[in-house]
């Protein structure tokens, strides 16, 4: 079984008989998907395995970085410039297309950042956000054992046009922030927390501001990786908010009720739609990565 329908809904985002489709195979540990809508490709990291990849219909899967600084979430900014969150050098880096470098964060108020791990970029203004916890600093398998530099795990925001890094939640609101995602209409952004097994959601205002924060599903799991635990997320068309859990993915509406669940057959690091008409979920699964249609579109990308 694949789908499995917890309330009626559900059989409306996705077909109830849908299935996965292996599209590649052999990755340390797949993660950080994102669709670049310009050429119609999925890329994604093989964070322990030092390599960004490529895939389209026509030619497959094409490894196109490597090493990568154990590379994680990517995302695309509003000028098609591709932004990676690098474990080892703990910078988010920005990659224009002929492949030069920048960085566009690397410390707030002074001091490194500990590992940024996610990132997404609001199509309003281009601001960025992007989740630190520090993975990157003990774990040799996805990270480079170092120094702990910081004394809390943040959420940060990058102002339209690039200038100092913004911390946007109180330091002691999460654990290890992980995966984010906006609302399509970007005004509520959501934050999971991994070892707490909880989705919160902030809402944003016109300045990029968070503020009310709370919680919108907890007890998702043990917060132990071997489960499988809260990762990458994402929001579809409608608003529901689909994010790695224990056994795959949970699929979560805007009121905090789980309606259903996408089964996959390793630990589940991550997801993204695409496709011309955003109805193809990728997902990454540990050592593979899989594809299913769904009903239900994705959100909108910048």
């Amino acid at each position: 079984m694949t789908v499995v329908v917890d309330s009626p809904e559900f059989a409306e985002l996705v077909d109830p008989g849908a299935t996965m489709t292996e599209i590649g195979s052999g990755y340390e540990f797949s993660e950080g998907p994102v669709w670049d809508v310009r050429e119609q490709a999925l890329l994604f990291s093989d964070i322990p395995g030092e390599a960004r990849w490529r895939w389209t219909p026509g030619e497959g899967m094409v490894r196109v970085a490597w090493p990568t600084f154990k590379g994680n979430g990517l995302a695309f900014d509003l000028e098609g410039n591709l932004l990676v969150c690098e474990q080892v050098t703990s910078c988010l880096a920005r990659f224009d297309r002929e492949g030069r470098r920048s960085l566009v964060a690397f410390h707030y108020e002074g001091v490194y950042l500990n590992s940024p791990n996610d990132v997404v970029v609001r199509s309003s203004d281009g601001s960025i956000y992007f989740t630190d916890p520090d993975y990157g600093r003990w774990n040799d398998w996805i990270g480079c054992k170092r120094e702990f530099v910081r004394d809390f795990k943040g959420v940060y925001r990058v102002p339209p046009g690039g200038g100092d890094v913004e911390l946007v939640v109180d330091p002691g609101e999460f654990d290890q922030p992980n995966g984010l995602c906006f609302s399509p209409d970007e005004s509520l952004l959501y934050v999971n927390d991994s070892p707490r097994g909880e989705v919160k959601v902030f809402d944003v205002a016109p300045d990029g501001a968070l503020s009310n924060g709370r919680v919108l599903l907890d007890k998702i799991g043990s917060g132990e990786r071997a489960e499988g635990n809260v990762d990458g997320m994402e929001c579809d068309a409608l608003g529901n908010v689909w994010t790695s859990g224990p056994g795959g993915v949970w699929v979560i509406t805007p009121a905090g009720e789980r309606i259903g669940r996408i089964e996959t057959p390793e630990i589940c690091g991550s997801l993204v739609w695409g496709g011309s008409d955003l109805r193809t979920l990728f997902l990454t699964t540990s050592t593979t990565v899989q594809v299913m249609p769904t009903i239900v579109a994705g959100a909108a990308l910048p």
